[in-house]
């Protein structure tokens, strides 16, 4: 990470070259950062790259023994293959290779002697590429604002993209928020010849799905002889690695398959201002027992001092994906980058294994919206959910890449980020579930149980104890219900409870604490300001998405306790926030957000 960028083009090189340049300026975030390009004039390539320094794209172009292949490359490769296998699997496999690539990953292979030039990415599609396709030639980049700063003709919205954002905060398929502009399907090879393009796809899920499913006990054990073996991998690493622990069962499933003591690693856990969230507690046991350091990594009074840059920063640097109330995400992991550059997660565990959805309406009032917006929502019917889809296929191949690829690409700005729960042999593996385990955490409370004893007598912040099977499905109840209490006091705060949150505060001595993420009362206290001056903006009030009435008493009916509307908050702020800063011409590419 960051990223690749640049275009296949007849036009002059002198023309391509400073294209390049502009859009790959616009991609470099950070004073980590170290950049290059590289071209191809006789076939019209013109490229360059953006990594994070000491990253494994950080050494680009890789080039054949004979200098007539060319590899740009953006995220990383699991072992057995990194970077510089890629041109020798192509001289001996062809094309043909993709399908043995296993991580998350983007890439250019350029040709000479085949006169050809490959374009691809993952077979999720989680290391993403934007295009633009116009006679004057295809545009490319990681980041949508990269095609935006060259071509500001692309600089409104996507009609589709934009219902799709306003109903879910996301886009889907091959959609973005941006008009002329589409996303890469994951999977792709696209081979480009001159005046040719061959939009293949080296993977089909459909592979996947047609596999049959095995016995509960052969599951069982070929998941725990899976996980085992790959989760080895994820630590292999010629940088310090940091493990982003929380009280979750997908954390301790790693940290009982591998001896991070071994691996000279540190933990952390990220933290709200003061107290210790459950999160916290039980990360830093499972830490001691494994011997290595843990650190709670907090928001401080910096965060709200920096707020408007950070919201600023997280919008635009995740292409309008991740909202201001996601702003946390880059002051965060830039702490977790002062311990170690690689961030090893559990994310994603639980859409793969078990089932679990975020992917929902957004639930913001329909009074919100100006009533032609209104309207349009309304005649638009959202994504079928996971019942109409193989489950795992919608996590993998939908909401993942989807709905939580921003979460990713902020923490991507900032570290290294790696998750086992991607790997291609485990998620080929979660087809093959039995019915009977579908959305059971039965299989990960074995491995647990059976690799790492000092693990399995700690319980999970879902109250599940490896360790005791009664206990857990006692405890699991009590968790589930304090669980979504704290969500409700913290976040989802009915209205006509509202003018009674000073009371409802205390109730975290009595349930315990689970979410440290607080901008429903930042937005009262702390954001206050911030949140009057945004919306109360003339730019925000001319939008033609928001109805003028309802906008103009939002802020004091949030800030004075009357109403809860920290979702309106984060989608008007958000979109006001896209507008500002990737859709207006003289904002893109700003030295206010754009650079370091």
């Amino acid at each position: 990470m960051p990223g690749i960028a640049g275009l296949i083009s007849s036009q002059p090189p002198d023309v391509c070259r400073r294209l390049v340049q502009q859009m790959l300026g616009t991609m470099h975030h950070e004073k980590f950062y170290v950049a290059g390009s590289h071209e191809v004039p006789e076939l019209g390539v013109f490229a360059g790259w953006v990594a994070i320094e000491g990253s494994a794209s950080a050494s680009q172009p890789v080039l054949s023994p004979r200098g007539d292949i060319a590899l740009l490359f953006a995220g990383e490769l699991v072992a057995p293959h990194d970077a510089r296998s890629v041109i020798p699997l192509y001289e001996r496999q062809g094309e043909h290779f993709f399908g043995d690539l296993n991580g998350l990953f983007s890439g250019l292979l350029v040709d000479r002697r085949q006169q050809r030039t490959i374009l691809f990415n993952d077979r999720y599609g989680m290391e993403r590429i934007y295009y633009h396709e116009s006679p004057a030639g295809t545009f490319f980049a990681s980041e949508a604002k990269a095609l935006l700063s060259v071509l500001p003709e692309l600089q409104a919205y996507d009609h589709e993209g934009l219902v799709q954002f306003l109903q879910s905060g996301c886009t889907w398929g091959s959609s973005t928020l941006f008009r002329g502009i589409k996303r890469l399907p994951g999977a792709s090879r696209w081979v480009l010849t001159p005046g040719t393009c061959q939009k293949q796809q080296y993977f089909d899920p459909a592979t996947w799905e047609a596999q049959l499913p095995l016995s509960s006990k052969a599951f069982t054990d070929e998941f725990d002889n899976t996980f085992t073996r790959i989760v080895s991998r994820y630590f292999d690493s010629g940088a310090p690695i940091g493990i982003s622990l929380t009280g979750g069962l997908d954390t301790r499933l790693i940290m009982a398959c591998e001896s991070p003591a071994s691996q000279c690693a540190v933990s952390y856990t990220f933290a709200g201002v003061e107290g210790e969230t459950l999160d916290v507690r039980l990360a830093a046991r499972v830490a001691s027992a494994q011997q290595i350091p843990h650190h709670a990594l907090r928001i401080a009074d910096d965060f709200f001092g920096n707020f408007a840059s950070l919201a600023d920063r997280t919008v635009y640097i995740t292409d309008g994906g991740l909202g201001v109330c996601g702003a946390h995400e880059i002051y965060l992991n830039r702490h977790a980058r002062s311990l170690a550059p690689v961030r090893l997660t559990g994310n994603f565990g639980g859409e793969i294994l078990r089932g679990v959805t975020t992917f929902k309406p957004l639930g913001v009032s329909a009074d919100l919206f100006h009533p032609d917006v209104r309207r349009e929502l309304l005649d638009k019917r959202f994504l079928p959910t996971v019942e109409a889809i193989h489950p795992v296929s919608f996590a993998a191949f939908k909401e993942i890449p989807w709905h939580l690829f921003s979460l990713a690409r902020a923490a991507q700005s900032q570290i290294t980020l790696r998750t086992p729960y991607l790997d291609n042999e485990l998620v080929g593996l979660a087809f093959r579930v039995p019915d009977t385990l579908r959305k059971s955490p039965a299989p990960a409370l074995h491995v647990v149980r059976s690799r790492d004893p000092r693990l399995a007598v700690i319980p999970t912040d879902q109250g599940l104890l490896p360790a005791a099977r009664w206990y857990s499905s006692l405890a699991r109840l009590w968790y589930r219900t304090s669980f979504k209490l704290d969500y409700r006091r913290k976040e989802g705060l009915p209205h006509w409870l509202s003018p009674f949150d000073r009371l409802i505060s205390g109730f975290d001595r009595v349930l315990g604490s689970h979410r440290f993420l607080l901008y429903r009362t930042w937005f009262r206290g702390e954001l206050a300001g911030y949140l009057r001056e945004r919306l109360t903006d003339p730019q925000t009030l001319r939008s033609h998405l928001w109805d003028r009435d309802f906008l103009s008493k939002l802020a004091e009916h949030h800030i004075t306790g009357r109403r809860n509307y920290l979702r309106e908050i984060n989608l008007v702020l958000t979109c006001a926030a896209i507008d500002r800063l990737l859709l207006c011409s003289t904002a893109v590419g700003g030295p206010t957000v754009g650079t370091r």
